[in-house]
């Protein structure tokens, strides 16, 4: 393992006033099933500078790489003017496919493997989209890389790309695979006194996180160490072994710090291999910084879709019909999909449903994961479709979804395992003020600003994969967790010190917690929500054995010096794997080859979600159309929570994250080229802090004995989910506007 591997422990800070309060609070928390709000255990290293992302890792006398990017959306290279490119002072080596680096190709990630794409750079002349890795440029500094990548000219071949997904060269694929029907949809929908038939569509988005792509790879004879901000260092470990052709366990991927990830660094980027092979190549260390403009095209995205909901009810809100159907964008090498209809059609009671999925293969590059990666803009279809029918019915939002609750799956006839949908409506509802909701449009309006209300609801399903740990104690009471999962941002550090602190009996300070390098006991990938739950369920294995070994009794007041006096050691260490129920006997096994096996949502006797709810205000200038979001109340119900701090923390992010999908994210794609036109932070617009004024989110205590041993649920991506649907009824309530496309832009109210 390397060196640079970094342990965190946590240090209190507070005087004994604040920390009695504070501990009361608590342990108040605690009895509603909510774990102690304390503060980040790597906070210190964070605002001090001493937390090292994948670029800060020093290595011996580095080259440095530029990656150069194609200027056309579809067509071939025919020549390389490389000779004013060489003469800049400091130029290595520039490689292309005139030139193929000795590495080879790993499996997509969606049909089994870790690469984040299938195609291969430098595999061919070819340019099959705009942005697409064509060069790679190694020099003495990175300006000198930068300035030789700028004088490298390529010849194109043009051809006109379809790049967007109604253009008239995509290809189209249905998934009847994917569907789901239960009833007879035609007949009920056809019977049914109350019903709305819309379609919607959702933009492009793109990974725009802090913390920029980068690579640094070090040779020392043939073991291979690479720093890369990644999600799975295991997954990345075996990948590049497959492109590199030698042995795994020659290779180490370090990342202990991911500033910003939520699927965007999930799977293996094309340029990781591009790199080791040139360090191989040249002989020494190589670093890529990725520019912010380049990342719009060289890894994945969320990609546009376009949706249509038929939804039906009886004169008393009852639904009687639901279908939602979908397009996605894809590459046309790759059939990526989210499928976000197999989440929709499970959230309330319907008699018939249908889905169907299409994929719509582009030359674009291909899309992945970005957070809750089908529910985000699948519930805006839905819950856009829910407010819709209420509307039509003259009902509350709030009453028509509570009365369509169920506590059985509609789709497959299995009950939940716990659903508090209705008690998030409550609480929620209650703090942000529904009470004094008026239904008519316009009837809340003060002086210039149209004032609206909307609400949906959010979701997400509970997930879970295989997850191996190692925790060594020691007579000095200090515990020490290996494993290699990742924090994301998320808190995780501070929920893994917590929960060996509260299995072994010892304060949270004495625990130290190593995460992110390939060569620790393979955890999760960070990604769908299963971090917590997994490593949590393994851990309490490991403390198990530990206190059975030792003779100690959970949550008593244990002599440790005897309990090892006894043990005649000083120290103990057990590794242990977590399987879940769902999950093949082997999954954890398979772990080791770089196989996630991700399990829960709808299973054959549960079916296992959080749950959620939004309310928002939007406020519209009726002379400018300005929209502004002043408030924003969500109410979550997701198990056990670990720590209350970070559980809030990470639910807030997401409904900003919310606001921006609704209002400002879209990358603009220049159809006659496949370019995007803002592909950098200044022209794609994320949400600020003016945008986001007074935002709550309420943890709903909720017990789940049944999805997992740790009782967790997961909240990582269930913030977003709702709050675009929540922002459109609110406009449409404010000015009797229905906008079905977003993000909404001050044009689409003018226009309308």
């Amino acid at each position: 393992m390397a060196d640079d591997t970094m342990t965190f422990e946590a240090t209190p800070t507070m005087d004994i006033e604040t920390q009695d309060k504070v501990e009361s609070a608590e342990r108040a928390a605690e009895n509603n099933n909510v774990g102690a709000a304390i503060s980040r255990v790597d906070g210190p290293l964070k605002v001090t500078g001493q937390a090292r992302y994948a670029a800060d890792f020093a290595v011996p006398n580095p080259l440095y790489a530029h990656l150069v990017i194609s200027t056309i959306g579809k067509g071939r290279i025919t020549g390389i003017d490389d000779q004013a490119a060489r003469q800049v002072k400091g130029v290595r080596e520039i490689y292309s496919h005139a030139n193929k680096l000795d590495e080879g190709s790993a499996k997509f990630f969606a049909a089994g493997g870790q690469a984040q794409q299938s195609w291969e750079p430098f595999a061919e002349p070819d340019v099959r989209f705009y942005g697409e890795t064509i060069g790679l440029v190694v020099a003495e500094t990175i300006l000198g890389a930068r300035e030789a990548a700028a004088e490298l000219v390529f010849q194109y071949e043009s051809e006109d790309p379809a790049a967007v997904i109604d253009a008239s060269g995509v290809e189209r694929q249905e998934m009847p695979d994917k569907a789901v029907t239960k009833g007879d949809f035609d007949s009920a929908f056809e019977a049914a006194p109350v019903k709305i038939d819309s379609d919607y569509e959702t933009a492009p988005n793109v990974h725009n996180a802090m913390e920029l792509f980068a690579t640094t790879a070090h040779w020392v004879g043939d073991k291979l160490t690479v720093y890369v901000p990644s999600q799975w260092v295991k997954g990345f470990q075996i990948g590049l072994a497959e492109e590199l052709g030698i042995d795994e366990a020659n290779i180490e991927v370090v990342c202990p710090f991911v500033g910003g990830g939520f699927g965007g660094k999930g799977s293996l980027f094309t340029w990781v291999s591009l790199i080791a092979a040139a360090s191989r190549d040249l002989g020494r260390p190589v670093k890529l910084y990725v520019t912010r403009e380049q990342g719009f095209t060289t890894a994945s995205f969320r990609a546009e879709t376009r949706q249509s909901v038929r939804l039906a009810a009886a004169e008393d809100g009852t639904f009687q019909a639901l279908e939602h159907t979908g397009d996605e964008l894809t590459s046309r090498a790759d059939n990526y999909f989210v499928n976000g209809q197999d989440a929709t059609v499970r959230m309330y009671q319907a008699d018939a449903i249908r889905t169907g999925l299409t994929t719509v293969h582009a030359d674009r590059q291909t899309p992945g994961f970005m957070r809750a990666p089908a529910e985000t803009p699948y519930f805006f279809g839905l819950e856009s479709a829910v407010d819709e029918i209420a509307r039509e019915l003259s009902m509350d939002p709030v009453e028509l979804r509570i009365k369509n609750d169920t506590m059985i799956d509609p789709v497959d006839g299995v009950p939940y395992t716990s659903r508090s949908l209705k008690e998030c409506f409550r609480q929620g509802g209650e703090s942000f003020g529904w009470s004094n909701y008026t239904p008519e449009i316009g009837s809340m309006n003060e002086g210039e600003w149209m004032i609206g209300w909307g609400v949906a609801t959010a979701t997400y399903p509970t997930q879970m994969s295989p997850c191996t740990v190692r925790i060594h104690l020691d007579v000095s009471g200090e515990a020490r967790l290996q494993v290699a999962s990742h924090d994301v941002g998320t808190g995780a550090y501070t929920v893994l010190t917590q929960a060996v602190a509260d299995e072994l009996g010892i304060p949270v300070e004495k625990v130290r917690v190593e995460l992110g390098d390939s060569r620790l006991p393979p955890g999760t990938i960070a990604g769908g929500s299963i971090s917590t739950a997994s490593n949590v369920s393994a851990i309490m294995i490991a403390c198990e054995r530990i206190r059975q070994r030792l003779g100690l009794e959970r949550g008593a007041d244990n002599d440790l010096a005897a309990a090892f006096e006894n043990f005649g050691q000083a120290g103990i260490e057990e590794y242990a794997e977590w399987n879940p129920s769902a999950a093949k006997k082997n999954a954890t096994k398979t772990l080791y080859n770089g196989q996630v096996m991700i399990v829960g949502g709808p299973e054959e006797d549960y079916t296992a979600f959080a749950f959620g709810a939004i309310f928002s205000e939007v406020r519209i200038n009726r002379f400018t159309h300005e929209i502004r979001v002043p408030r924003m109340t969500g109410a979550f119900a997701a198990g056990r929570i670990m720590n209350a701090k970070t559980a809030k923390s990470q639910y807030l992010g997401g409904m900003v994250w919310g606001i921006g999908h609704a209002l400002h994210e879209t990358a603009e794609v220049d159809p006659r080229t496949g370019a995007y036109m803002n592909d950098n932070i200044s022209e794609y617009l994320v949400p600020v802090n003016a945008d986001v004024p007074n935002m709550d989110a309420i943890i709903v205590p909720e017990v789940d004995d049944k999805v997992n041993p740790a009782g967790v649920k997961g909240i990582g991506e269930i913030g977003i989910v709702g709050v675009a649907a929540s922002i459109a009824n609110a406009v449409h309530h404010a000015t009797g506007t229905r906008l079905r496309r977003i993000p909404i832009r001050l044009e689409d109210l003018v226009q309308a």
